[in-house]
């Protein structure tokens, strides 16, 4: 793998995942058009009103494992990334889908949480869940009702895996941001982190995020088109042939 950036750390944001048919939060017609952030996505409205974000998320997550959700061509080719490259491919995702994982990911950083885990909110300790969280359910850890929470960072609450995500940006030789909106902090500084180490920096976006003056380089237009053929620009490989139905086309 000649060429290729030893250290590679990749942003994904929900316009990687829209192409999938999961809902975006800001865009129009998106999750925010029915409901108030500050009704179901913090933690005053939790305590509030348990049973509404629960609900929320309960329908969040029967979409997720609908048969109709599934990994589209960007998350493999980003899988590919990982699983050809002899050196390091950090994944660090605002999305909480799995989708990076079912496309074959591994070591993703969910720094927003995960739609399918449970967290009880007493012992901190997390819970793979596939169902609905019901306020009967007992918890694993403290035998109680009431004590589990989706494992979703909401407004107010400090991302996950702050330290690992520093780390690895502080080895970054090339970082890409994917489907970002470029206006969610702290992930839209990530770009300026990795500038400060002199790393290469690439937006692949439908349109220009927020923070797109921040990045040297940009790739504009669907991620199931333009990310597989960016990683088939570093990887020197067809991967097209891996993903049947794409049409090649010219970077912007």
């Amino acid at each position: 793998m000649t060429g290729l950036p030893k250290n590679i750390v990749i942003l994904t944001g929900a316009g990687i995942s829209a192409e999938s048919g999961i809902d975006t939060f800001r865009d129009e017609g998106g999750i925010w058009d029915n409901h108030r952030i500050e009704d179901v996505c913090t933690p005053e409205a939790f305590k509030r009103n348990p049973e509404l974000v629960q609900e929320f998320y309960n329908v969040r997550r029967a979409a997720l494992l609908s048969p109709e959700i599934k990994p589209n061509a960007a998350h493999y080719a980003i899988a590919e990334l990982q699983n050809e490259h002899s050196g390091t491919v950090t994944v660090i995702t605002q999305n909480i889908d799995n989708l990076h994982e079912r496309a074959g990911s591994t070591k993703v950083i969910h720094m927003h949480g995960e739609l399918l885990k449970a967290r009880c909110i007493k012992t901190g300790r997390c819970y793979d869940w596939n169902t609905n969280i019901e306020q009967s359910d007992i918890c694993p850890c403290c035998h109680t009702k009431n004590t589990l929470r989706p494992h979703i960072v909401w407004f107010g609450e400090v991302p996950l895996m702050m330290d690992e995500i520093y780390k690895a940006i502080e080895k970054v030789d090339l970082f890409v941001a994917i489907g970002t909106s470029g206006s969610v902090y702290p992930a839209a500084s990530f770009v300026t982190e990795a500038n400060a180490r002199d790393a290469d920096t690439l937006e692949i976006n439908l349109k220009p995020g927020q923070n797109q003056s921040l990045f040297k380089r940009a790739i504009y237009g669907l991620a199931t088109e333009k990310v597989p053929f960016w990683v088939e620009s570093l990887l020197k490989n067809n991967v097209s042939r891996r993903y049947p139905g794409l049409t090649k086309k010219k970077f912007d």
